[in-house]
């Protein structure tokens, strides 16, 4: 048996549903078409933190009860997973580095409003796109992101996202991937195979 855990990223990623639909109802609707095809022979799996971040973007109307059906929800084991000891100390430096390039960038806002105080609101919101880029790109930054790598190492499935930071801790802790851009064609293949 095939397993992916699947991250929000395909269904609202402009980049990646592009592939599956203009909106992330008809994204979801289009993969929900490849699940139905390939039921029985792959799971597909989502946190139930994901599932809430999907039903977000979705309109259930629209997907339900197709969702529930080819869709398994499942939260990760916390109790009984382990996680190597370097895994969280690589994290502990990571997070050391990017405050530190956070506060390289905050410098520089700083240094930029001083010689140009006509534009502060323009030096604000460069702060913050580049602060926001320096301290959560290629990082697992949250609760949701966490559940998905620990349910993919737990069912021993292939995590499917455009995440970088999910992806890169992915790789560190040896649990299979698939980049999201490229999902329709791994399940464009995998329906060639079992059709």
């Amino acid at each position: 048996m095939i397993r992916f855990v699947l991250d929000t990223s395909i269904f609202v990623n402009p980049d990646v549903r592009a592939k599956f639909g203009k909106n992330p109802t008809e994204a979801m609707k289009t993969f929900l078409n490849y699940a139905e095809k390939l039921f029985g022979s792959v799971e597909f799996y989502v946190s139930p933190g994901i599932h809430r971040e999907i039903m977000n973007f979705v309109e259930e109307e629209e997907v339900s009860p197709d969702i529930e059906i080819y869709i398994i929800k499942k939260p990760p084991n916390v109790h009984d997973i382990k996680i190597p000891a370097f895994v969280v100390y690589e994290l502990i430096e990571d997070i050391r580095r990017r405050i530190d390039k956070g506060l390289r960038v905050a410098e520089t806002a700083v240094r930029e409003s001083v010689i140009d105080t006509s534009s502060v609101d323009r030096i604000i919101q460069k702060l913050r796109r580049n602060y926001r880029r320096a301290l959560r790109e290629g990082i697992v930054d949250s609760k949701e992101d966490f559940e998905l790598i620990l349910l993919a190492k737990e069912l021993d499935a292939t995590i499917v996202s455009a995440d970088v930071g999910i992806l890169t801790w992915a790789q560190k802790m040896g649990i299979k991937w698939v980049d999201a851009v490229k999902f329709k064609e791994v399940l464009d293949e995998l329906v060639e195979k079992w059709s």
